[in-house]
């Protein structure tokens, strides 16, 4: 494969034109195809095989016109201190508010609107009622027009002294992510500049990648309404697709430098580049990719999508590293290299390179550095104290990691919005007016006629936790109905959960629970359910995969398991900052709850992916020296004089992209990206930085053992770029004695 990726690199170098043309066209295409697309909507939720979703399907056959996802308001209205909502001119202002959802903008989407008064939807007090509303598609299919009618709806109220605070989803819009993530990229670029010291060489990695998210994002946007994509699919396609293409350019420029300075010619230094680091490149991609799509197990169609549509941006963010890059390299000639490197390093003319091109701080034998950098030292320091430095992190990853036994799991409702927020707001009311089970009532759908329902009915009324049970609505054949169960407790309290479990538990089999909080309750069931199988399918091919990359069984061994102790530390931060509170206010958390249900087994597959970039990275260096005559010691250090600060900076700079995604109003989008990112934090310095080398110097040659009929039946995939370095001694011999001096190890 190295040998494939150095003839693509160098001819993408050669034909730079076309190439940049090609992707170019290719951007504008998407971007065309985006323009011209309806905006997307949140998508269809479904969870196949679960109680809940099984009564939505009922509902779809036994009630047509109601949709199961369609979306829903409650109007909260509170009395000044000391009145009544039914005071005459209070509940006059309340029907003004009723008769013009009714009839005004935006009515055409409104499927029901409840008079309070009528549907007992006063408080016992007196001092608070709400007005419901059911809508005939989702929120993310609301028009503006329908939207700012129901935000207007009440101003006349206020205007005359009537609180009047909105919750539902029905005001729900495409999450909002704020200038978080410009910070995240202009971090990036002060990161890229301090590595390589050149503005071109640091600009060239944030262009690729914004192209290749440009075509990824446009693409999803352009297909969202065919293939039914929600609208947080391409907020993470963006996050993950922005941060590995930096990643993966950062890295192709970094060795292209590298050989420049061996003294190579560019096109050939590109050439190498691409056969050497891009075979990394595409080896990382693939774990990524892996861990996306493996997404699938989980059973969840938004899920699986969202999972494909990231894995195609990281895709093309391979091609553009392996293409494009090395074709502006081509542009940008040997301005990549720090001012004043020239003269120092290559002289005047554009020699082959024969000796004099060396650089002046390379050994005699190229495999140390006369004057070690700061990841020569790091690496001799841990194989002189290997036991410490392993102990000292492992022990603090682990108790990082304690907050994770206490994890709670659930899905956000207003309870966890900001409370500055209208939903927020109306959310409490609802809580000091009625109790906070009328935040989440539950539909409970009987197939049956009026008997069956009758019977649900009073069995429900007399178990714990209920507050009331509204009469049966059957259908117009009279064979189904739909009972409304208002429980004691917050929709996300452990309460609610027992309750819904319990009405399940004793009903017939025609009797089905329902609702935004049992959808949330059988949706966290389902990611508890998915997880060890998801973690054993990601880890087991991964596994497989790092054993053909580095033909060993104890590296990817170590790799896995060092992924392992990351992702529960990273879990461990996300209960303490999200669920318990610490440090909340530093990261804009306003009100702490369960994590959101998908978190766990999303991290498990996004940072296991990331992960293993930095392992491919740093290993395959090691690797590559090892098997070029190094001893394992040795290796070690040399795979960090030349990769360990390009990996600190391509971590940096993954981090500053995914915590720019903290600073989102949308909760979930904060917590992945405050997730992501620590994940990161402690997988790239603690795991790999420390963890890694300290396991590495204790095995020795163990750690690259490989079973000889093992290696016999296994392929060579040649990332160390073995047979390109024959091939190219091959071709060298070919042009005579003379060329034999160009070849260096690569």
């Amino acid at each position: 494969m190295a040998t494939f990726l150095y003839r693509l690199g160098r001819g993408a170098f050669r034909r730079r034109r076309f190439v940049a043309l090609a992707w170019v066209a290719l951007l504008f295409v998407a971007i065309f195809g985006a323009a011209s697309a309806a905006a997307p909507t949140s998508g269809s939720f479904s969870i196949p095989g679960t109680e809940a979703q099984k009564a939505f399907d009922l509902l779809d056959q036994r009630f047509p016109g109601m949709s199961a996802d369609g979306a829903t308001a409650r109007v909260v209205i509170k009395a000044p201190a000391g009145q009544k909502v039914g005071d005459p001119a209070h509940k006059a202002e309340v029907e003004k508010i009723v008769s013009g959802l009714k009839s005004g903008p935006g009515a055409d989407q409104i499927a029901s609107v409840t008079d309070p008064f009528q549907a007992q939807a006063v408080s016992q007090d007196g001092s608070t009622a709400y007005i419901s509303t059911k809508y005939k598609v989702s929120g993310m299919e609301l028009t503006d027009k329908t939207r700012d009618a129901l935000k207007e709806s009440g101003k006349d109220a206020q205007a005359h002294g009537l609180t009047v605070e909105i919750g539902g989803d029905a005001l729900m819009t495409a999450p909002e992510t704020g200038p978080g993530e410009i910070v995240g990229v202009v971090i990036a670029a002060i990161v890229l500049v301090i590595t390589f010291g050149s503005l071109i060489a640091a600009g060239l990695p944030l262009l690729t990648a914004l192209i290749g998210v440009g075509i990824g994002v446009s693409s999803i946007t352009a297909l969202a309404n065919v293939l039914d994509l929600g609208s947080t699919t391409s907020t993470l396609a963006m996050m993950i697709g922005l941060a590995v293409g930096i990643d993966y350019a950062l890295f192709i420029v970094s060795r292209y430098r590298v050989e420049l300075a061996e003294g190579h010619e560019r096109d050939e230094a590109a050439g190498r580049a691409a056969g050497t680091a891009g075979s990394a490149v595409v080896f990382a991609g693939l774990t990524v990719v892996i861990a996306l799509v493996g997404l699938a197990v989980v059973n969840i169609p938004m899920l699986t999508k969202m999972g494909f549509a990231a894995a195609g941006t990281v895709v093309i963010a391979v091609l553009v590293a392996l293409t494009l890059v090395p074709a502006i390299l081509g542009f940008a000639g040997r301005k990549v290299l720090p001012a004043g490197t020239k003269s120092k390093l290559f002289g005047k003319g554009k020699g082959k390179g024969k000796g004099k091109g060396k650089p002046a701080r390379t050994a005699a034998d190229g495999s140390a550095e006369e004057r070690p950098n700061g990841g020569t030292r790091w690496a001799r320091f841990v194989l002189r104290r290997p036991i410490m430095v392993l102990l000292v992190g492992v022990i603090g990853l682990g108790a990082i990691a304690i907050p994770a036994t206490s994890l709670e799991m659930g899905l956000p409702d207003d309870g966890a919005q900001p409370v500055s927020t209208t939903q927020r707001k109306a959310y409490d009311l609802l809580s000091d007016g009625f109790g906070p089970g009328f935040n989440g009532p539950l539909m409970v759908v009987v197939n049956g006629g009026q008997s069956l329902a009758d019977s649900t009915v009073e069995r429900i009324k007399k178990l714990d936790g209920v507050v009331a049970v509204t009469k049966p609505v059957l259908n117009e054949a009279g064979d189904a109905a739909i009972i409304t169960v208002i429980p004691q407790d917050r929709p996300s309290s452990a309460k609610t959960e027992d309750l819904v479990h319990e009405i399940r538990a004793g009903s017939d089999e025609n009797v089905y629970v329902t609702g935004a909080t049992a959808m949330n309750i059988d949706f966290s069931q389902k990611m508890n359910d998915a997880l060890l199988p998801y973690l054993a399918l990601v880890v087991g091919l991964a596994f497989l995969l790092l054993m053909l990359v580095f033909r060993s069984i104890l590296v990817p061994l170590k790799a896995a398991l060092g992924f392992l102790l990351s992702v529960v530390a990273a879990l461990g931060a996300v209960v303490a900052v999200f669920q318990w509170g610490w440090l909340g206010s530093l990261f804009g958390v306003e009100q702490t709850g369960p994590i959101m249900s998908m978190m766990p087994i999303f991290m498990v597959g996004v940072v296991f992916g990331l992960a293993m970039d930095y392992e491919v990275f740093l290993v395959t260096r090691m690797r590559e020296a090892y098997v070029h005559g190094e001893r394992p010691g040795q290796a070690i250090v040399t795979g960090f004089q030349y990769s360990a600060r390009v990996v600190v900076a391509a971590a940096v700079i993954m981090i500053a992209v995914f915590s720019g995604f903290i600073g989102a109003s949308e909760q979930m989008i904060k917590m992945i990206g405050f997730g992501l990112a620590i994940a990161v934090f402690f997988d790239a310095f603690v795991v790999r930085m420390a963890i890694v080398p300290a396991v590495l110097a204790l095995l020795g040659h163990k750690a690259w053992w490989l079973p000889a009929w093992l290696d016999r039946i296994m392929p060579n995939v040649d990332v160390e770029g073995e047979s390109l370095r024959k091939h190219l001694a091959g071709s060298a011999a070919a042009e005579g004695p003379d060329a034999d001096r160009e070849l260096v190890k690569v």
